[in-house]
């Protein structure tokens, strides 16, 4: 008899030894680096993550278990409650997830910096794990090998590309470093009526605040007033010429690395996912955000 995929995941996620009754199986959308899957155990609720080590886009799961434990901690991100080779088991959250017109409300927007805030400068000091740095350009700089070396069909485009990515590094200049989150989808903030939740740390690690900041309004297509709300909320006070430029500047290579992610998973990856229209809108919106850039910061 043939076991299916199907089978075999629903039979490793209900041998894991977590369990206190029969479970039940659902599986979750999203998820381009795991697979997700909502689990009933009596009265509890429970997300299984399925992932291993991905070292072509740098994902540890060692990273990704201490920064869960740090942020339960500190009060931002549900329990992890079990972890294994390639298994993570969370609290389930009942909640309002949220797409990106949620993001964009003033109001929620407001609470995403302040649990932002605390992410960022509260994790190190519960963070027990040998420190990741998120370095965009590093990032950047590893996907144009894999690309070169991989006979992309988007060859032709690298050398200008990584000759963009070497301006904007230097254009952002001199960084503050806090603990990022560095993947801000909509769909990583959950509202569960009383606050709002952080989930999902595949990319987390050491970081300028200005890359999780350029990558909220991007992935939410924040307005430029919003854009400036966001800033003056997470500052204190209001951006200033140089802030701008440097935020502006991050804001491309956020979009940059998301495309070269895209045209490194049209080669590696094994999520059924059309990833090159994916790459072919990241790639507008890269060039369209590029372009605004160089007509203001000339």
């Amino acid at each position: 008899m043939t076991v299916t995929i199907e089978n075999s995941i629903d039979n490793r996620i209900t041998a894991l030894p977590c369990w206190n009754n029969p479970i039940g199986i659902e599986a979750l959308s999203g998820g381009m680096t795991n697979l997700n899957f909502k689990v009933t155990d009596g009265e509890q609720i429970f997300v299984v993550r399925l992932g291993e080590d991905d070292p072509i886009h740098l994902i540890s799961r060692a990273n990704e278990i201490a920064t869960c434990n740090a942020a339960f901690a500190i009060g931002v991100s549900p329990e992890l409650v079990y972890h294994e080779d390639g298994v993570l088991v969370v609290r389930f959250v009942e909640g309002q997830v949220f797409d990106e017109a949620d993001v964009r409300e003033a109001h929620n927007l407001k609470r995403i910096i302040d649990v932002l805030k605390r992410f960022h400068y509260e994790v190190p000091s519960r963070f027990e794990q040998v420190p990741v740095m998120f370095w965009v350009f590093q990032v950047l700089r590893h996907y144009h090998n894999l690309l070169a070396r991989g006979h992309s069909a988007h060859g032709s485009r690298l050398p200008e590309l990584a000759e963009i990515g070497r301006e904007l590094e230097t254009a952002v200049g001199p960084v503050e470093i806090v603990f990022g989150h560095n993947d801000l989808l909509p769909a990583n903030f959950i509202d569960d009526g009383d606050r709002i939740w952080l989930i999902d740390f595949d990319y987390a690690g050491f970081n300028s605040p200005l890359f999780d900041l350029s990558n909220l309004a991007s992935n939410n297509e924040l307005d430029e007033d919003q854009e400036q709300a966001m800033l003056e909320s997470y500052f204190g006070v209001a951006a200033n010429r140089t802030t701008l430029a440097s935020y502006h500047a991050m804001k491309c290579a956020s979009l940059l690395r998301e495309t070269l992610w895209s045209m490194v998973s049209e080669l590696h990856s094994r999520v059924d996912m059309d990833f090159a229209d994916y790459t072919q809108k990241n790639l507008q919106r890269f060039e369209a955000a590029y372009a605004g850039y160089r007509k203001r910061y000339p």
